[in-house]
């Protein structure tokens, strides 16, 4: 595609190039950050049977029904431990959390309102209802769906992977993603600067949300300012999924990241997008290999990764958008597509979601993103809205 192209048209140039990710098998303890490749169904039945929730006395409820009763414990059932014989009328088990209730017994009193005096026991209240008792399978049975395919795979996702007996996950495999930032003036964060010199930022922060997208960010450095340098960093990637250089896609006379590229044979697929900020993305593939170039400009290739990188990594074919009412007024938007940086709330009067834009939208800023959280996207050519104006949100999935 030549010249400019729409959002939508660029994610889906995106999803038809995207790779089929293989899938793999690892352990529990590497799979927090990737996404399940098959649905996770639970090889067990949790609890297994009705279990105590509280430390106290396994009984019948017909035999508590009134203060008072005094009942024969006839054993005691440590966690782990299994008592078969089942309870006949005037008997309890001295029981403990997570202990398997012994046959017959359909209700637990709890400790505290327990007096023992030898092998009897007597319980200060009666009880018209079961209680302290886990159902079996109260929260899931062998064969139960815990987790769909595509979900990304976090602390909880492996807690309850772990609880339904399984030590591996099939996942998609991680794709390498190789950031490749470019620029004469560019130092690595925690150089002292010289005058015109800048930090390189980028790879930093882009490199955090490819982690939290489930990739494996790779830092190819940087480039100089020549054709020669950014050939050398490619020449260095061959191995990996995505190359994601950044900056040096421009028409200026050192602007040199697009040509690199097209003479190491890559195919440009898109050169660019109408959309703000972002204007400069594009796209190209060589074989395998895709590569997808985001602005130099820091608010830029932040805002870009998540509308277009992030595709890149996932099973998504669109942008999942959130209705917001405009906490302030928004100005009449230009021809392009714009995605303001912003931040959403939900109000505690009504229930609703609000959001307020960022003043400044200026394209290096950076310090927006600490407060913002989502951005608003505002069609080509929109209207001003006021405040109360319903409006489409974006979250911004850096945490």
């Amino acid at each position: 595609m030549s010249g400019l192209i729409s959002v939508d048209e660029a994610i889906a140039a995106l999803v038809a190039n995207r790779p089929d990710w293989p899938v793999e098998t690892v352990a529990l303890s590497n799979a927090l950050g990737a996404r399940l490749a098959t649905p996770l169904k639970a090889n067990v039945t949790r609890p297994p049977a009705a279990v105590s929730a509280m430390d106290g006395y396994a009984v019948r409820l017909a035999d508590v029904g009134t203060p008072d009763t005094p009942l024969t414990v006839i054993g005691e059932i440590p966690a782990g431990s299994v008592f078969d014989k089942p309870l006949s009328p005037g008997e309890a088990v001295r029981i403990f959390t997570g202990s398997e209730l012994p046959p017959g017994a359909d209700h637990v009193v709890v400790q505290e309102h327990a007096t023992r005096d030898g092998d009897k026991v007597r319980f200060s209240s009666g009880y018209s209802e079961p209680s302290f008792v886990r159902a079996a399978g109260r929260d899931f049975s062998t064969g139960d769906t815990l987790i769909e395919t595509g979900a990304k795979i976090g602390p909880a996702e492996i807690a309850i992977a772990a609880a339904a007996n399984h030590a591996t996950l099939e996942i998609y495999k991680r794709p390498t993603i190789a950031i490749l930032a470019n620029g004469d003036e560019l130092r690595a964060p925690g150089s002292a600067l010289e005058r015109g010199q800048i930090v390189n930022s980028n790879p930093a922060g882009l490199s955090a949300l490819v982690s939290l997208w489930g990739g494996m960010p790779v830092d190819l450095g940087v480039a100089t300012d020549s054709v020669a340098a950014i050939r050398e960093k490619i020449d260095a990637a061959t191995e990996v999924d995505i190359i994601v250089p950044v900056g040096g896609a421009s028409v200026g006379d050192h602007d040199h990241m697009r040509t690199a590229f097209a003479e190491a044979g890559y195919e440009t697929i898109f050169e660019r997008i109408a959309v703000r900020p972002g204007k400069p993305t594009w796209f190209a593939r060589k074989d395998h290999q895709l590569v997808l170039g985001l602005p130099g400009n820091p608010a830029s290739a932040f805002v870009c990764a998540h509308l277009f990188l992030r595709i890149l990594t996932t099973d998504q074919a669109k942008l999942s958008f959130q209705p917001a009412r405009l906490e302030s007024d928004l100005a009449a938007n230009g021809p392009r597509e714009a995605f303001l940086r912003a931040t959403a709330a939900y109000s505690a009067e009504d229930g609703t979601r609000t959001v307020i834009a960022a003043a400044d939208q200026d394209s290096s800023l950076i310090r927006p993103f600490l407060s913002g959280n989502c951005l608003i996207h505002r069609p080509a050519d929109a209207a001003a809205q006021p405040a109360g104006s319903i409006v489409q949100t974006l979250p911004l999935m850096n945490s």
